[in-house]
């Protein structure tokens, strides 16, 4: 309930519930924003410092890339000069011994030309790929840095966020405590009997379950009469009573040695099936609901919880007594239900769709395997294409100069048996 609290100065009335609560919100949006701004103001800087390394890393791989470029062309120059030197000795050495043999050796030289001019083109060819696949790998190596920071951004944004809700879940214990402190002074600024007091719960216990339970009748026992306060007649969704429970309401201090005995005395001589005590103390050895000889007890917070629970029960009785009701014919019924031709009809028609999903489900394993075989054969291609390439590059430029395999040699050679 809501606590109005009477302006001493103007006289107007205002609830202290929602001034203090407003108050949290304020400051609570206030903290929220700042929270925001802050984490987007870092997440900027998280990405301009991506932006630079990225940069960084290319230039490196640039630099790379042309310093082995340099290397071999250098090398193949080394080698190509030594070629044609001794070529050139050669020839004047088979011209002083005759004129035939200068034209053997001429046409030597030729197809020696031929065959550098071949291994030239192959060693371009070769250049290019090599710089295609180290392409590919600084894009892998991009994703995979992108994909690491974005994990490093991830876990940071997820602790902020736990202190986020620490932090909101502190302010809503000082609102819960504010409020509690209210309720506490509203309690002891409020004056009156103990007898209206009960008498204020008794109804407002009533009209709980009437709004709780509009299919049931909730019967109140007029004062002076002998009794509970109120009893519940349960019905279910057609109308049936099911059974009754008797409710006992207190609002005292100390919970009473004689009321179970009392309450127990009642529900005999109305002859309902369930018992509860709405109080706001409990016995000894109770802090929550419960039962205690064969009474229910709980708070008023616990009332609705507690009938929903206790009425579910009555009806689960009802139901279970009428259903050894004519036991033979219901079997009766069902066997001539099972044996039907609605139940076999019904029933083909579950097996048609598990068997169509059957079915559906071989056709898609078929095409994917036929997929999977289909990319396992270019795989193959195109590892033996690769190692065609290999071997060419190290019969010029050496075993040890450059080192070319898309994977290790291991798996190169598996693949390809």
């Amino acid at each position: 309930m809501a606590t109005d609290v009477k302006c001493p100065s103007c006289g107007s009335n205002f609830q202290l519930e929602e001034i203090m609560a407003e108050e949290y919100k304020k400051d609570l949006r206030a903290k929220l924003q700042e929270y925001t701004a802050k984490k987007e103001q870092e997440y900027k800087l998280k990405l301009n410092e991506f932006e630079l390394k990225e940069q960084q890393q290319q230039l490196l791989f640039e630099q790379r890339l042309q310093n082995e470029k340099k290397a071999l062309q250098q090398n193949l120059e080394q080698n190509l000069r030594k070629s044609i030197s001794s070529d050139f000795e050669n020839q004047l050495l088979m011209l002083q011994k005759g004129k035939e043999d200068a034209d053997e050796k001429l046409k030597a030289s030729r197809q020696k030309e031929l065959e550098f001019l071949q291994k030239e083109q192959a060693l371009q060819q070769k250049e290019e790929e090599l710089q295609l696949e180290m392409q590919r790998k600084l894009q892998e190596q991009r994703e995979n840095l992108a994909q690491e920071i974005r994990k490093q951004e991830e876990q940071k944004a997820q602790l902020k966020e736990t202190d986020h809700m620490m932090q909101i879940a502190e302010l809503k214990k000082q609102l819960d405590d504010q409020k509690k402190l209210a309720e506490e002074m509203k309690r002891k600024a409020e004056q009156g009997s103990m007898q209206l007091q009960g008498e204020v719960q008794e109804l407002i216990l009533e009209e709980l379950l009437r709004n709780s339970f509009p299919f049931d009748v909730v019967t109140e026992v007029g004062k002076g009469v002998r009794g509970a306060d109120c009893i519940q007649t349960v019905r279910n969704q057609f109308g049936q009573e099911c059974g009754r429970i008797i409710y006992e309401s207190k609002r005292t201090k100390d919970f009473g040695g004689d009321w179970i005995e009392k309450l127990k005395k009642d529900m005999r001589a109305n002859g309902v099936d369930v018992a509860v005590i709405v109080t706001q103390c409990y016995p000894k050895g109770m802090n929550c609901f419960g039962e205690k000889d064969g009474v229910w007890i709980c708070s008023f917070d616990e009332a609705k919880a507690v009938a929903s629970v206790l009425r579910d029960g009555v009806i689960r009785l009802y139901n279970a007594t009428r259903s050894q009701e004519n036991k033979g014919d219901k079997m009766h019924m069902l066997y001539d239900y099972l044996t039907g031709v609605e139940f076999s009809e019904q029933w083909k028609a579950i097996v048609e769709g598990y068997m169509g999903m059957k079915n559906s489900i071989q056709i898609e394993r078929n095409a994917m395997e036929k997929m999977w075989k289909a990319r396992e054969k270019q795989l193959e291609k195109v590892l033996l294409n690769a190692n065609y390439i290999k071997g060419s590059v190290e019969g010029i430029a050496g075993k040890d100069s450059i080192h070319l395999s898309l994977t290790d040699d291991a798996d190169d050679a598996l693949l390809l048996e």
